[in-house]
């Protein structure tokens, strides 16, 4: 009877689990689609920094939350897209969009596999310290090279929405489908390589990499390769960031856009996807509400934020939901 039970159980939580996540992903894109054209004009500015911060999540949770690189230098990827885009515009005239993202991922990934062949030597807290370090590094570059200023201040301002080589008339609305466009090909690209053997390897590495050594995996290759897809991606991310922003400057480079996507990928569920994409939609949000009411105070609302998910939602908020529907099913086939 028992046995019987387990086996009916199984069924019941597995059986439709593949199709069940599709048509979730179908529904949600398609209000993501439909929903910022009977918005407001303030409110798809907000969706469109959601979608952006969304993509930069699911980048750094390949690294983080996939094979447990705890990075505080992403911001570095981020800001080298930004920046892409901000010296094409400054130096050359130009706003071409293809071009940007191109040099935006050449330039990211260099810097990336440049530093990745030093810092994913390292472990634990002194992995942080290193990749902390990149940032500080890359920050300063920016602060001090006058080719990376806009004469009279830091950074890089007039920045225009993007020449796609065809002409467009643009409104906030059609960026915002350009950016929804853009995240979906990139969210498709992560879910490929994470459903991968290549995918599973990196969970295993994360799971004990001594293991999997011990099983012939070279774990410094995956662990690079998993690293070089994040920059590339965050730069991706950075690239739209400057364009919505019409500037870049050193503050995209600063610790706290390192830390922004790991506060999301926690409070959403790291090592899922679309856990920091729930984790970008509160942190967007939230910020944009509260700092209509308290302005300034928003780097304290986050901190609190970021404590409670730790301390509270241990698992983040989509695998503490999935956990909780997953136990009254349960609960539910037993008692049948």
């Amino acid at each position: 009877m028992a046995g019987r039970q387990d086996v009916r159980l199984k069924n019941s939580l597995s059986g439709n689990s593949g199709k069940n996540t599709a048509i979730v992903y179908i529904v949600i894109l398609a209000v993501l689609v439909a929903a910022p054209a009977a918005m407001p004009m303030y409110l798809q500015i907000v969706m469109t920094k959601f979608i952006i911060m969304a993509l930069y999540a699911a980048s750094y949770d390949l690294a983080f939350g996939y094979v447990g690189i705890l990075s505080l230098g992403h911001a570095a990827f981020f800001g080298i897209g930004g920046y892409s885009v901000g010296v094409l515009a400054l130096h050359f005239n130009g706003g071409n969009f293809w071009a940007a993202m191109g040099l935006g991922i050449v330039v990211s990934v260099a810097v990336a596999a440049a530093f990745g062949a030093i810092a994913l030597r390292f472990k634990a807290i002194y992995l942080l310290l290193v990749t902390f370090a990149l940032a500080q590094l890359i920050y300063a570059v920016a602060w001090n090279t006058k080719a990376l200023n806009t004469p009279g201040m830091q950074g890089i301002s007039g920045i225009v929405r993007p020449d796609l080589g065809f002409p467009v008339a643009w409104t906030d609305l059609k960026y915002y489908y350009l950016v929804l466009i853009v995240f979906v090909a990139g969210f498709f690209i992560l879910t490929r390589i994470v459903n991968s053997p290549f995918g599973h390897a990196l969970v295993g590495i994360r799971e004990s990499e001594p293991r999997m050594q011990a099983l012939g995996y070279n774990t410094f290759y995956f662990k690079f390769i998993a690293w070089l897809i994040s920059a590339g991606l965050s730069a991706v991310a950075g690239v739209l960031f400057a364009y919505q922003n019409n500037m870049v400057s050193p503050t995209h480079i600063s610790v706290i856009y390192s830390f922004l996507p790991m506060t999301m990928a926690i409070l959403g569920s790291r090592g899922t996807l679309y856990g920091p994409v729930a984790g970008a939609a509160v942190i967007v949000f939230a910020e944009y509400f509260i700092s209509l009411q308290l302005v300034d105070r928003w780097p304290l609302f986050l901190g609190i934020i970021f404590v409670v998910s730790i301390m509270v939602l241990k698992k983040g908020i989509c695998q503490s939901i999935i956990d909780m529907v997953t136990r009254r099913k349960r609960e539910s086939v037993l008692e049948a």
